[in-house]
């Protein structure tokens, strides 16, 4: 099989999972990590204190939070498509 169609069907089965997983939890809502890690320790015990504060630094908006996070992803995705390239391309030269 050509390689576009492998990784069409498996584009395909990942919507296909993911619109599941939606239709069969509609109440659900979206948490990040850290809340939940926060609740899970409080849990444990009740008196731990953070070692660490933070940078002091907190977003004005849900928007900005958003940018940020999207900006890191665009960083990552270029710096990981120029490894990719760069590899890519040396192994192409020789």
């Amino acid at each position: 099989m050509k390689l576009e169609y492998i990784v069409g069907i498996i584009v395909i089965l990942f919507a296909v999972q993911f619109l599941y997983g939606v239709a069969a939890n509609p109440e659900s809502e979206f948490g990040g990590a850290d809340g939940s890690a926060g609740d899970i320790i409080a849990g444990i015990n009740p008196d731990y204190e953070p070692w660490f504060g933070g940078i002091g630094f907190e977003p004005p908006g849900g928007e900005t939070e958003s940018l940020l996070f999207a900006l890191q992803a665009a960083f990552g995705a270029v710096i990981i498509g120029y490894v990719i390239g760069f590899y890519k391309g040396k192994g192409e030269r020789n």
